[in-house]
């Protein structure tokens, strides 16, 4: 793997409540010299982050729902198209986990069905977030059935505001059941290449982190291995 095709795995992520202009153009420069897949941040910076981005192929990435997931299908479908009018290349949205934990799948299936559905109007890349630390291994596993059905782009482990974060035994299976139907992201407590670099091999295509420098430098230090 070369660097390049390193950093191309990254969501260069700030999602903080206290971000400001800033923080928004620190995250855009580092993202630009490093050469991520996307920024990721909440839905309001969407406008600023898209004009700091001009010119370049890292994509802006908003995160919907987030991080409780406890909004509304309408309300989430409200703010995925509005991001997208704002300039958003990339839905990242929360799933309804009580919804999940009482078993009602009806309904994780049409608010996915419903946001897909936006994301694909706009010809916008879509992510569906579990939160697997709230979760069993079979609600993940239904989740991820259900999502292997309605086919979003990647379903994601985490949003790193839970009580955990990506684990690599979360990853493989989340892999083992979409196949290659559904691509895998990992995300939360990614903070050094050795972990970065097992998610990769468990089967995940993106990986979401606030540490893309550090795990770059280290994946240098260590020439790749």
């Amino acid at each position: 793997m070369t660097e390049r095709e390193l950093c191309k795995y990254f969501d260069h992520t700030f999602l903080k409540a206290f971000a400001t202009k800033a923080d928004f153009e620190k995250l855009c420069n580092e993202a630009k010299e490093l050469g991520t897949a996307m920024v990721a941040i909440n839905s309001s910076p969407v406008t600023m982050c898209k004009e700091l981005l001009k010119g370049t192929d890292v994509h802006v990435g908003a995160a919907i729902g987030f991080p409780l997931g406890q909004t509304t299908i309408a309300t989430k479908v409200f703010e995925t198209e509005d991001a997208i009018k704002n300039g958003a290349d990339e839905i990242d949205y929360v799933i309804n986990i009580g919804e999940a934990k009482m078993g009602h799948w009806d309904y994780i299936k049409d608010e996915m069905e419903q946001i897909v559905a936006v994301c694909r109007k706009y010809n916008i890349l879509i992510k569906v977030i579990f939160e697997n630390c709230y979760l069993t291994k079979d609600e993940i596993r239904k989740l991820a059935e259900i999502s292997k059905e309605v086919k979003p782009d990647f379903i994601k482990t985490s949003t790193g505001f839970g009580t955990g974060g990506a684990t690599l035994e979360d990853v493989k299976l989340m892999k083992e059941v979409v196949g290659d139907v559904v691509k895998v992201k990992a995300a939360g407590g990614i903070r050094d290449w050795e972990t970065c670099k097992a998610m990769i091999e468990a089967g995940a295509e993106r990986i979401g982190t606030s540490s893309s420098i550090a795990i770059r430098d280290q994946f240098l230090a260590c020439g790749g291995k």
